[in-house]
């Protein structure tokens, strides 16, 4: 198989041509990336749903808004925490890999991120306990750990219902497809408190002419 460079970490911006409902206008937060196949979360679909109504123990530790996140369309009984511990410098580690497609998810109840952790391997010792580096300061939480062993550490945390997975290639495909622009992540894009704005904002950060794309109307017939 013809090898895979990594895109474990950036954004996967919907082009305004992707027709998929579970995508439009979306921000996939790459999680994991390699010829396995890959997996993400959507960063901007709040759902009306409290985290203090599913996760009330780790509801004091979410920025606003305080609601669950759809994070795709697989496995929408499991939950995955991605949280922000900023300063310092984390082991490499390595990202597990996931190589989820869009088979079969987590069980019901189990976390994803627990999914995510039974292939990580030796956690490094410089990082949190119960916080797993995925890219710079961005990891996954491990939702069955005591939120005490975070709360000092953490800048911030969004928990996730389900995810978006692609089997082995179908990423590739998508992307010489032009279904999605492939940008930089920021910290600040997994806790950003006006999410439905988060598409906008992510183009138009851009220094080319993906920040025109920022301005295209959601119904192209009204320009």
């Amino acid at each position: 198989m013809t090898e895979v460079s990594s895109l474990t970490g950036r954004l996967l911006v919907a082009t305004p041509a992707l027709a998929d409902p579970n995508f439009d206008r979306a921000v996939v937060l790459l999680l994991d990336h390699d010829e396995e196949g890959s997996l993400g979360v959507v960063l901007n679909r709040p759902t009306p749903v409290g985290v203090a109504d599913i996760l009330a123990p780790w509801a004091a530790l979410t920025g606003e808004p305080g609601v669950v996140f759809q994070g795709g369309p697989v496995s929408l009984d499991s939950a995955l925490g991605v949280a922000v511990v900023p300063g310092g410098t984390f082991g490499e580690g390595g990202t597990p890999p996931m190589g989820t497609g869009a088979g079969p998810g987590a069980e019901a109840g189990e976390t994803a991120g627990a999914q995510v952790a039974d292939r990580a391997g030796v956690q490094p010792a410089e990082e949190p306990l119960g916080w797993r580096r995925v890219h710079g300061a961005i990891g996954l939480v491990d939702l069955e750990a005591p939120p005490e062993l975070l709360a000092a550490v953490l800048g911030s945390l969004r928990i996730f219902a389900g995810y978006a997975g692609w089997g082995p290639g179908q990423l590739e495909d998508e992307l010489v497809e032009g279904a999605w622009y492939v940008v930089e992540s920021e910290p600040g894009d997994v806790s950003s408190p006006d999410p439905e704005q988060l598409w906008r904002a992510v183009l138009r950060r851009q220094r080319n002419e993906l920040a025109m794309v920022a301005t295209y109307p959601d119904d192209p017939s009204l320009n």
